[in-house]
């Protein structure tokens, strides 16, 4: 490379990595509570500066500044009709900012659960578990499984160590109501397994070498409960109903059952 053109690059990063417009004042554009909320609020409807200050709480000179500032970072842009919308590159952010949001409000979880022996494209959507509740009683987490078995109308999957062990008479009775089952079991237990249920047209078992999470998914709802640091398992983990994290919950299953060995 000719040098003049290696000094002019070497030139144009420095300058790119000062360059007070860079990723860092878009940090700082959305380290503010209020311009997030009015980001959120733009989300649900485009609102004028008067009603975005009334449901936020802000004075009119605030609601200005904010989204003033909101503007330039190309967050949102002002409407004809005076009204603001949040731009389409401000709604990129918003849903990639929310799997950070997600691991800040739970990070003494995730200081001690090990979410990386998931694959990358299941960590990068972890924002999708936003709207889940984390339950950290392991005996009601029992008891909720074995629940969302009896609740199932359409089908049961899960994922576990001792998922066939812990199934029992309720899949029996489930399944000549024609709910469907689908296990993934550590293949180290598969020879072990106490009791499995019968395996018929409903209930389908496979097994992997290595279990990444603890997963339980109906047509109802889905918990996931992520292994310690080290590879041990506490059952405490996240539950929820939400769609976005059913969609998240049956993608993983998938994932891994595509990669299971017919039992």
């Amino acid at each position: 490379m000719d040098n003049n053109v290696e000094t002019q690059t070497l030139e144009h990063r420095r300058r790119s990595l000062e360059d007070p417009e860079g990723v860092e004042r878009l940090f700082l554009e959305l380290a503010s509570e209020s311009r997030l909320g009015i980001l959120r609020e733009l989300l649900k409807r485009d609102l004028r500066t008067q009603e975005i200050a009334r449901r936020l709480d802000l004075t009119a000179t605030e609601a200005v500044r904010q989204l003033r500032r909101l503007s330039e970072a190309s967050l949102v842009q002002r409407k004809p009709d005076g009204s603001y919308t949040v731009t389409e590159y401000g709604r990129l952010e918003l849903h990639l900012i929310s799997s950070s949001e997600f691991a800040f409000r739970h990070r003494e979880y995730f200081l001690n659960h090990d979410v990386s022996r998931l694959p990358h494209q299941f960590v990068n959507r972890i924002g999708e578990l936003s709207q889940t509740e984390l339950r950290t009683d392991t005996i009601e987490n029992f008891n909720k499984v074995g629940r969302m078995f009896s609740e199932a109308e359409e089908y049961v999957w899960a994922i576990g160590e001792q998922a066939l062990a812990s199934a029992g008479q309720t899949v029996n009775e489930k399944v000549r109501k024609g709910v469907k089952f689908r296990f993934l079991t550590s293949e180290r237990l598969i020879p072990t397994s106490v009791n499995p249920p019968a395996l018929t047209q409903n209930v389908e078992v496979r097994s992997l070498s290595d279990i990444p999470t603890i997963m339980a998914i109906t047509d109802k709802e889905a918990v996931v409960c992520f292994r310690l640091i080290g590879g041990g398992v506490d059952y405490v983990g996240f539950y929820g109903m939400d769609p976005t994290f059913l969609s998240w919950a049956k993608d993983v299953f998938f994932y891994y059952w595509e990669e299971g060995k017919l039992v």
